[in-house]
């Protein structure tokens, strides 16, 4: 497929980057820094735009069979609730501007539920260091519920998402919808590069359009 990666360098980006074109996918990897993408390949275009602004998304994705968003604008960021919903919205925009229907975002953990009613970001042990980003995570899984004509679908990471946990990519995964999957010792964990697999196949057999999923060892 020819597809466009939206926050290709990141953590989580480069993952899926890697994931795509080992499996054969043209990829259009749109960044704001495309110097921090080192990676050479014939099925790659390295384009430049910003998320915050829904034209220059528009023109990059244009043509493409889908559009996924990796998009995050750090951690660190002192505004990332802010910035992470503005630009959230404007890839959305964008994406709808150019005519592509198949839209895959990766959002955040934080919105499963934990117990009935009750969505991990609003328990009181939830780390206070990433409840901004989270909270922004959430507050646009409930923007993108609203949208009627995209194929969209929302994926929410494991709790526990480290590059290279337990053997890299160990190439397999379960998967559930709002509530975390969690392994024989209670614990939600997938890497990074698992993650990176269950996105592709997401795109490559479509399973959860206009949908929120989930997925863990």
């Amino acid at each position: 497929m020819n597809i466009a990666l939206i926050g290709a360098s990141g953590f989580v980006g480069s993952a899926i980057l890697t994931e795509a074109l080992n499996r054969g996918h043209q990829v259009t990897a749109i960044v704001r820094n495309p110097e921090n993408i080192a990676v050479h390949h014939e099925h790659l275009i390295i384009v430049k735009a910003d998320a915050m602004d829904a034209a220059q998304i528009t023109k990059a994705v244009e043509g493409k069979d889908a559009v996924i968003s990796a998009y995050n604008p750090g951690w660190s960021n002192p505004d990332i609730y802010n910035e992470f919903l503005k630009g959230s919205k404007s890839i959305q925009d964008g994406v709808k501007a150019a005519g592509v229907k198949r839209y895959i975002v990766i959002g955040g953990a934080g919105s499963l539920e934990v117990a009935p009613g009750v969505q991990a970001v609003d328990d009181p042990e939830f780390p206070a260091a990433i409840k901004p980003g989270a909270t922004a995570a959430r507050d646009y899984q409930n923007y993108i519920k609203e949208e009627k004509d995209l194929d969209w679908t929302f994926f929410s990471p494991a709790f526990e998402m480290h590059q290279g946990t337990s053997g890299v990519r160990q190439g397999h995964y379960r998967t559930g919808l709002d509530n975390p999957v969690f392994n024989e010792e209670g614990r939600s964990v997938l890497s990074v590069e698992d993650l990176a697999l269950v996105i592709i196949d997401e795109l490559e057999n479509p399973k959860h359009i206009k949908q929120r999923f989930t997925a863990a060892y």
